[in-house]
C-alpha cells in the first residue's frame, strides 16, 4: 500500500506478521501495524492518513482469523496508555485494551458486579464492539459511554442508542477506533462476586477447551433475538447442537479441528493455516444445512486476503 503515512509519536511497523497476535496463531502481515501513544497520537494520525487508507482497528485477537495472505490496511492495536481502569461510585471506566477478565476482578473489587466478563475472552473494546455476553447478561446491559476517534480523527462520545446493540454486533461507525468504555454494575458483595466468577472459571474450563488454540464460540447460537440484544426466550437452540446433530464434533481440515470437547470451538491443532480454519468452518456451515437447513452464521471474524 502507497500511502504516505504521517509521523507519530507511537510505534508504527511495515509488512508486520499478524499471526502471533491471533489467539489461533495463524495469518499473514499487515501492511503496516500503528500502536498510538495515546488518543491524541491516534487522533492525530487519523486526521492527516489519506482518507482512502483503509484501517482495520485490532484488538487482541482473540476472535479473529487472519487470512494467508495478510490484509492490505493500516491495523490500529490499542497498548499500554489504553489499558487502565478505574472506578468511581458504581461505574468503571477501561481503556478498550483492558482485559474483560481485568475489568470483571477489578470491579468486583469495588463490589460491582461485572462478573460475566470473567469468561469472556478478548478485551473490553471487543466486548462492545461485538455486544459480548454469557450467562444471560450482555455488554448492552450494562454500558454507559464510549470514547471513540472516528476516521477523520474527530474525538467523541457515543451512548448505548448510537451503538444499537443487537445480538453480537453493534453500529460502531466504519474505521472508528473505540478507546474508552464506561460501564455501570449493580452492587453486591466483593467476596461473593469473586466466588462467583471461581465458579464460572471451573464450570468453563470443564466444558471448554481453554487449553487449546481457539478462537472462542465460532458460530452464533441460530435463535431468535430482540431488539436489545437478548436472547428470545422463544429459541433457545444453540450452535453445538445443530453440528453434533450433523455429525460434525471432532470434525477435521487439515490443521483445524471442531473440539471433540465443544463442537462450536474451533481448535488449531498446531499446524493449521487460516485457510484450513475458514475451510472447515465453511464444511460444518454446508452440512449443518444440508442435514438441518439451518444456516451459520460465523462469529468469529476473518479479514484479509487468501495466500
Amino acid at each position: 500500500m502507497s500511502y504516505d503515512l504521517p509521523a507519530v509519536r507511537g510505534t508504527l511497523t511495515p509488512n508486520k506478521d499478524l499471526s502471533g497476535l491471533t489467539w489461533l496463531r495463524v495469518g499473514g502481515p499487515a501492511d503496516w501495524f500503528f500502536q498510538p501513544a495515546d488518543i491524541e497520537d491516534l487522533s492525530a494520525f487519523l486526521s492527516a492518513l489519506d482518507p482512502s487508507a483503509p484501517v482495520f482497528p485490532m484488538g487482541v485477537g482473540s476472535n479473529l482469523i487472519v487470512r494467508d495472505g495478510g490484509l492490505r490496511a493500516v491495523v490500529i492495536r490499542l497498548g499500554r496508555g489504553f489499558n487502565g481502569i478505574e472506578v468511581e461510585g458504581d461505574t468503571v471506566t477501561a481503556g478498550a485494551a483492558a482485559l474483560d477478565a481485568h475489568v470483571a476482578r477489578k470491579a468486583a473489587d469495588a463490589g460491582i458486579d461485572l462478573t460475566f466478563l470473567r469468561t469472556i475472552p478478548g478485551a473490553i473494546g471487543g466486548a462492545v464492539r461485538m455486544n459480548a455476553g454469557c450467562y444471560g447478561s450482555y455488554t448492552a446491559d450494562v454500558f454507559v459511554k464510549a470514547h471513540i476517534v472516528l476516521r477523520d480523527g474527530t474525538i467523541t462520545t457515543l451512548d448505548a442508542s448510537d451503538l444499537n446493540f443487537q445480538y453480537r454486533q453493534t453500529d460502531l461507525p466504519e474505521g472508528a477506533v473505540l478507546t474508552h468504555v464506561t460501564l455501570r454494575g449493580p452492587k453486591g458483595d466483593p467476596q461473593e462476586l469473586h466466588a462467583r466468577m471461581t465458579d464460572q472459571l471451573a464450570k468453563r474450563d470443564a466444558t471448554q477447551p481453554t487449553k487449546d488454540r481457539s478462537a472462542g464460540s465460532t458460530f452464533r447460537n441460530p435463535a431468535g433475538f430482540s431488539s436489545t440484544g437478548k436472547d428470545d426466550d422463544v429459541h433457545d437452540l444453540k450452535a453445538w447442537k445443530v453440528i453434533d446433530d450433523a455429525g460434525l464434533r471432532g470434525a477435521r481440515r487439515g490443521g483445524a479441528q471442531m473440539s471433540e470437547k465443544h463442537s462450536n470451538f474451533m481448535i488449531n491443532t498446531g499446524q493449521a493455516t487460516a485457510a484450513d480454519l475458514e475451510g472447515l468452518g465453511e464444511e460444518v456451515r454446508k452440512k449443518v444445512y444440508d442435514s438441518s437447513g439451518i444456516t451459520l452464521e460465523w462469529e468469529i471474524m476473518r479479514i484479509g486476503d487468501p495466500a
